[in-house]
């Protein structure tokens, strides 16, 4: 599903040059869970932004579901982002103005569907994250929890090939966090390919590989199950 060869990303200044990943080769399996662990630093975010082509690589070779990433055009792959590939981030990015619904259709009326369409498939995403009550609510009505829930609903709506999570327990209680890895653990089981960014060891143990990243590059890797 993934496949990551020399990948080099380096971030330019006027007057400094900062190299972050430094020749990553990494693969990775059609509905694998992924982890990829490090200190702060280490590049675990700058790569999850270089594999989900929401930033480009200095050089090297990304392959999403058989396609050279590099070879797309910018509209490719925006058009990629929106039907195969999906984001759950640390701060949820939800639009605080719209509803617990209506922010989980945004990416299926971009993809051209009716609201009657999105708002059929949002209403079975919310209820299948445990939120067929809230989505009526803002996301200030919301609880942490809750809102991270409401942005995994609308990152599955569209059905994703992958689903990229960037510390997606890191604002969240011990509670919360853990129901929240829990649901990424059901959606694995339901064939879901997903790369999760964490520093947090107790979550790890739900992927089925984890990658660890020092100073950009991988080091070691180890299956905690």
């Amino acid at each position: 599903m993934i496949s990551i060869k020399n990948l080099v990303k380096t971030y330019k200044t006027k007057h400094t040059e900062t190299l972050v990943l430094r020749g990553v080769d990494l693969e990775v399996k059609e509905g694998e869970f992924l982890g990829i662990m490090g200190k702060s630093g280490a590049g675990k975010s700058t790569l999850m932004y270089q594999i989900g082509l929401l930033d480009h690589p200095t050089s090297g070779e990304i392959i999403l579901n058989g396609k050279q990433t590099e070879q797309l055009t910018q509209n490719d792959r925006t058009l990629m982002r929106l039907s195969e590939l999906g984001y759950v981030f640390q701060d949820y990015a939800l639009i605080p103005e719209l509803t617990a619904k209506e922010n989980t259709m945004i990416p299926l009326l971009m993809q051209g569907l009716s609201r009657e369409e999105a708002g059929d498939i949002s209403t079975r995403m919310l209820a299948k994250v445990g939120l067929a009550n809230r989505e009526n609510n803002l996301p200030s009505q919301l609880s942490g929890g809750e809102q991270q829930r409401v942005s995994i609903a609308r990152a599955i709506a569209h059905n994703p090939k992958i689903l990229f999570a960037d510390e997606p327990t890191a604002n969240l209680d011990s509670v919360s966090g853990k129901a929240i890895i829990e649901l990424f653990e059901t959606l694995h089981a339901d064939g879901q390919t997903i790369v999760m960014v964490t520093h947090e060891e107790e979550y790890a143990k739900y992927c089925d590989r984890v990658v660890y990243l020092e100073d950009g590059k991988i080091t070691r890797e180890f299956k905690p199950k």
